[in-house]
């Protein structure tokens, strides 16, 4: 038998697909890319833009499969079962809850030859227990929470994954540690909000889960995938001083410069709380890397909040910006606010990208002529091509017997978009220039 398996969106998506591969291998499944036996389509709805590519891709897979069972799950049915339901060709249709269970839809397929739509409420349920045996890359995610209770006005995410819930910690270390001995360099910790890790839990919150990893693992590099500012606790700030496995990278949301947007959009601090704690970072991790989101045109924003907002990003110094225009999405507050014209978010967005560019640049040339340890990904033709712990891609000339290892290289050249490197073999410094 065979499946295939397309996903979009965020980490989450991406760790929850890697179980469902894990299952259908375990049960003797050949995954494909097309004519497959089972297909299943991994959604994602965090804006409309996500919206319209989840349902083309529906429609892309059923083509490709025309004798499959398709499967849609995840955020997509969530919040629209009713209309994922009436495509043609869709089968099963799931939400964000009984991924793990998705081989027990597809039998009772098989044997009633019904469509199957079981999209039950995501409020108040429990943590859906899943763990990775293995993971398709050197850097290996670990989901340790789902949900978030935040309701920022523009956000769809709490009605898609609900209630804040955690991963036992023994099941994160567990899991964490079959990865490693698995041969995976690197660990990065996923969720919805995983800075909420513990909410539910007496006495044991994400610094202690941190600390746990750190001291009870073999996990040679510890990146965060995200995390909000403030959850980054005195505590987390004290094991970020104490354990140099957590990498100099951190992934800060921003989303606005200005207090009078960030208010709108119902964020939890103003930007003198957002630019004191980055100062408290980067006196703990000097070089730290730390990269942000940022939505532009959000209803009622102005050229001069805008501005304000420029401001901040360089005040922080981020090392990259990640930038959205806003998306309304119904059911939210601020999809009943007073819109911004599309050309004005569209002028922004290449003003945003612009200067994330320079940032980028600039971060990359301090590390000129300065020796780096990273740990090359992927081998194509005679280039190696991974990250460092703070995250600066690196490209330099070497050999598949240096895959998935920590070397040290000499960073020779910062172009737009990579770190050119250089190994030294038998004596002999080997580079792309």
């Amino acid at each position: 038998m065979k499946f295939s398996i397309d996903t979009l969106g965020c980490k989450v998506n991406t760790y929850e697909s890697n179980v469902i591969i894990d299952q259908f291998k375990s049960r003797g499944y050949e995954q494909v890319k097309e004519d497959a036996d089972v297909a299943i389509i991994n959604t994602c709805t965090v804006t409309n833009t996500a919206d319209h590519k989840s349902v083309k891709m529906i429609h892309q897979v059923v083509r490709r499969n025309p004798d499959a069972i398709v499967v849609v799950v995840g955020c997509l049915p969530q919040v629209k079962s009713d209309m994922v339901e009436t495509i043609d060709g869709v089968d099963i249709v799931l939400g964000n809850i009984g991924k793990t269970r998705i081989l027990d839809y597809v039998e009772r397929y098989r044997k009633h030859h019904q469509q199957i739509v079981d999209v039950p409420s995501i409020e108040n349920v429990p943590f859906e227990t899943m763990a990775l045996r293995h993971f398709n890359r050197t850097r290996a995610f670990v989901k340790i929470q789902d949900g978030c209770n935040n309701f920022c006005s523009y956000c769809i995410i709490p009605y898609t994954r609900g209630n804040v819930r955690s991963k036992r910690p023994g099941d994160v270390l567990r899991e964490i540690e079959t990865l490693v001995e698995d041969g995976h360099q690197e660990i990065v910790l996923t969720g919805i909000h995983t800075g909420h890790y513990g909410t539910e839990f007496d006495d044991y919150h994400f610094a202690d889960l941190l600390r746990d990893i750190l001291t009870k693992t073999g996990v040679k590099r510890l990146r965060i995938s995200s995390i909000e500012m403030n959850e980054i606790t005195d505590d987390v700030l004290d094991l970020m001083e104490q354990y140099p496995v957590l990498v100099d990278h951190m992934h800060i949301p921003l989303q606005s410069g200005s207090d009078a947007i960030l208010k709108k959009m119902n964020r939890k601090y103003d930007k003198k709380e957002f630019i004191d704690k980055m100062e408290a970072i980067k006196k703990i991790r000097p070089e730290m890397s730390i990269t942000t989101d940022v939505i532009v045109g959000f209803p009622g924003e102005t050229e001069k909040e805008f501005e304000e907002t420029i401001d901040t990003i360089k005040k922080i110094g981020f090392t990259k910006l990640h930038v959205f225009p806003y998306s309304r999405r119904e059911g939210t507050p601020a999809d009943l606010m007073e819109q911004v014209d599309d050309k004005i978010k569209k002028e922004r967005v290449h003003r945003l990208m612009a200067l994330s560019r320079e940032l980028e640049k600039a971060y990359m040339k301090r590390f000129l002529n300065r020796e780096v340890e990273w740990i090359p990904e992927v081998l194509k033709g005679d280039t190696l091509i991974g990250h460092t712990g703070n995250y600066l891609l690196i490209k330099a000339k070497g050999s598949a017997s240096l895959l998935h290892k920590s070397i040290k290289s000499t960073i020779i050249e910062a172009t737009d978009t990579c770190c050119l490197a250089s190994i030294d073999v038998d004596d002999k410094a080997k580079s792309l220039c």
